[in-house]
Order: structure tokens, then C-alpha cells, then sequence
């Protein structure tokens, strides 16, 4: 058996990673607070800001796929918040954290027994996972953070079998990023400009690229950017 557990997979980039492993056989599992609505995906509901969630999702997937030959784990989900370095309480900040970064470590602490040799873990950073930009504060903070992590991974599993890989997106056209710059066409044009093909990148786009890392170790421990040539400034 396959399978491939995914956070946040009821919507963008999630939700087209979930549809290219099933298409390829696997059993997926959909970890987030909404289901997945593409038929065949097991949905666990999951608030990935709370460590009993996550935990009892653990417990669950450790008895469905705990004889998996090949899983792979994909870390898709993230929190994004307007703020700066000058504008935001340690409590926001801890939340942010929590959901980006901590899950992904109790996610990681549990599976990673069940991950037999060819299995994989692929987290969904971003550009900003090794640049800054203003009113992102942080969310630049936890996506730098995801990208010591997967090193970090990929260092402590020498030997297992197990590879891991960061993939970066540039500026894709999912709900979080609607949600982040709105809808004004002429904000998303300005957007779309800042890369060789003058368009926003498509969910599906990043989720080819997540499918092809999770199958080829060659990639053990890189980052992959996937954001159409963006322009650098």
C-alpha cells in the first residue's frame, strides 16, 4: 500500500496534491480543520494548533497506515497573518509558530516510525522561506524556520531511506493569498508582473512539482523553487 498524508488539503495547493496521488494509487489523507471534497480522500479533522488534535490524528493514521510500504508525509498547511517586526504580540507570533512550525515537528516525531525505505516528507515552504518581505513578519520567521527543519531532517535520517525536500512557491493562486492581497486586479497584475511569465502560479503547478519530489531522492535535502523566474530586487 500507498499513501500520502497531506495538511490543509481541502483547498489550493493541498487539495491538487491530494487529486495527482490519487490518481496514482495512493491512499490520502486529508489533515485539516475543513474536509478535502474530492471523492477518496480520508478526511481527519485536525486543528494543527492544538497538540491533542494532532496527536489523536497520529493514533489514527498509525493503525491505517502503519503497514504502508510507501508513505509520504507533505506539509502543506500554514498560517499567514499581516504583521511587523514593530506590530506583533508574542502570543500571535506563538500561534503562528505553532500551527507552521511545531505541528510539523509533533506530525514528524510521530510518523517518521511508520516511514519505511523510498518514503518521504515534503514540506510546502516559500519564497519567503529565504527572503523577507514587509507585513509578513511571521510568517517569514516560520517559513525560514520549515527551511532548517527539512536540512535538519534530511541530516538526521542519513541512512534510513527516507529522503525530504523543501518546495518553494512563488506568489500562487490560492485562497491564502487572496485572502492576504485581496482581489483588486490591479494589485494581483503588479503581483503576476514580478515574474518571467507576468501570471500568478497555478495550485496544480506546485503540486507536480510536490508529487515528482516525494518519488526521486536524488533531491535529499534541496530546495526547490517554483515561482515562474521571479524577478529579484
Amino acid at each position: 500500500m500507498k499513501a500520502a498524508i497531506i495538511t490543509g488539503a481541502s483547498v489550493g495547493i493541498g487539495k491538487a496534491t491530494a487529486g495527482l496521488f490519487l490518481a496514482d494509487g495512493y491512499r490520502v489523507f486529508n489533515l485539516s480543520r475543513r474536509a478535502c471534497p474530492l471523492e477518496g480522500v480520508e478526511n481527519l479533522a485536525c486543528d494543527l494548533a492544538s497538540a491533542e488534535s494532532v496527536e489523536n490524528c497520529i493514533a489514527e493514521l498509525t493503525a491505517s497506515v502503519g503497514e504502508a510500504d510507501h508513505l509520504t508525509l507533505v506539509h502543506n498547511a500554514s498560517q499567514m497573518r499581516k504583521d511587523t517586526a514593530h506590530d506583533c504580540a508574542s502570543d500571535s507570533l506563538q500561534a503562528v509558530l505553532e500551527t507552521n512550525v511545531v505541528a510539523i515537528n509533533r506530525l514528524n516525531s510521530g510518523l517518521l516510525p511508520l516511514m519505511r525505505t523510498g518514503s518521504s516528507i515534503v514540506y510546502v515552504g516559500s519564497t519567503l522561506s529565504e527572503k523577507a518581505v514587509a507585513g509578513s513578519y511571521s510568517y517569514v520567521i516560520s517559513k525560514h524556520a520549515q527551511l532548517g527543519m527539512m536540512r535538519a531532517t534530511c541530516q538526521d535520517l542519513m541512512g534510513r531511506g527516507v529522503h525530504t525536500a523543501l518546495v518553494c512557491p512563488g506568489f500562487t493562486d490560492t485562497e491564502m493569498l487572496r485572502t492576504h492581497i485581496g482581489t483588486d486586479a490591479a494589485v494581483e497584475a503588479g503581483i503576476a508582473g514580478m515574474n518571467s511569465f507576468n501570471r500568478l502560479v497555478q495550485p496544480v503547478e506546485i503540486a507536480e512539482l510536490i508529487q515528482w519530489a516525494a518519488g526521486h531522492p536524488v533531491i535529499n535535502g534541496a530546495v526547490l523553487h517554483a515561482n515562474l523566474g521571479q524577478r529579484e530586487s
